[in-house]
């Protein structure tokens, strides 16, 4: 019997975010380039597909949860053929908007419909299955893949923001905002060190007041304690201010404060902590100082 939903990509986000679908009484059908979290998903009660075209042999509905915008384009491509008719293809991964709208094209030519829904949260949320879920697509498609999107995500937090591509968007906006709050709490812990003063106690305040932020609060946390475990690794977030970069400069948006912050990325990973959590870019501002 086949199964109704395919998951292709288990790594970091995708691995809980499946088990999540398992949990939530879905039965799923998987896929990964390594070996081990396919094992791990098997263990509890998925059952595993030899290639993406064998996914789409067997699901209706088929979700992706890749790195870049290349491996998203080569794994739809690798579905295409085997697609079968009115299939749901939700990728939420996080990939350039541009990509996100012509491969929902020729998803469609192909008889189904494709969503972008990348998310926000990090492990944190796709562990808790509290995920933020940003969707582009179809008005119909998004309320077929509502239910699946809430097995993963808050309900309250899973919106339509718009036609395909959207989503995308959405997403770049999202860590745009991120890399500004981030950069600001690693210069504030950083003065509260040089002045001789707590930056535990200083988190704490700040949790109270105007400056009060989910940044603040787990990345600040993460800064005081040198806990940089990836939780969402920084060269992943370099490629998404890449994306940043590339739509502002289409669009002719000034984007200063990105500007720096991606300086800061790019530094780090130059460093070698291209797999540490992206939290680890206030350390380049503690380099500095």
């Amino acid at each position: 019997m086949s199964a109704s939903i395919g998951f292709i990509g288990l790594g970091v986000m995708g691995k809980p975010m499946a088990l999540n679908l398992i949990k939530s009484g879905r039965a799923l059908v998987v896929h990964s380039r390594s070996r081990g979290p396919v094992d791990e998903l098997v263990a509890a009660g998925a059952n595993a597909a030899s290639s993406a075209a064998d996914v789409a042999r067997q699901a209706d509905v088929i979700i992706t949860m890749l790195a870049d915008t290349p491996d998203v384009e080569r794994v739809v491509g690798e579905l295409l053929p085997a697609l079968r008719p009115n299939t749901l293809v939700i990728d939420m991964s996080s990939i350039s908007p541009v990509a996100a709208r012509q491969l929902a094209k020729r998803v469609a030519e192909k008889g189904g419909a494709m969503l972008d829904a990348p998310v926000s949260g990090g492990e944190i949320g796709a562990k808790n299955a509290s995920l933020s879920i940003m969707v582009g697509g179809d008005a119909a498609a998004f309320e077929r893949a509502r239910p699946i999107l809430a097995a993963m995500g808050n309900p309250e937090r899973i919106v339509l923001i718009g036609e395909s591509g959207a989503g995308q968007t959405c997403k770049v906006c999202n860590q745009m905002a991120i890399g500004g709050a981030l950069a600001g709490v690693s210069e504030a812990i950083a003065l509260a060190r040089a002045a001789g003063v707590d930056p535990v106690k200083v988190r704490q305040a700040l949790l109270g007041g105007f400056a009060a932020s989910r940044v603040l609060e787990v990345h600040g946390e993460r800064l005081i304690t040198d806990n940089f475990v990836p939780g969402f690794r920084t060269k992943l977030y370099q490629k998404d201010l890449r994306i940043a970069r590339e739509m502002a400069t289409a669009l002719g948006v000034s984007t200063d404060a990105t500007a720096v912050v991606s300086g800061l990325v790019d530094a780090l990973v130059s460093k070698g902590g291209g797999d540490l959590d992206y939290a680890a870019i206030g350390t380049m501002v503690k380099r500095k100082s």
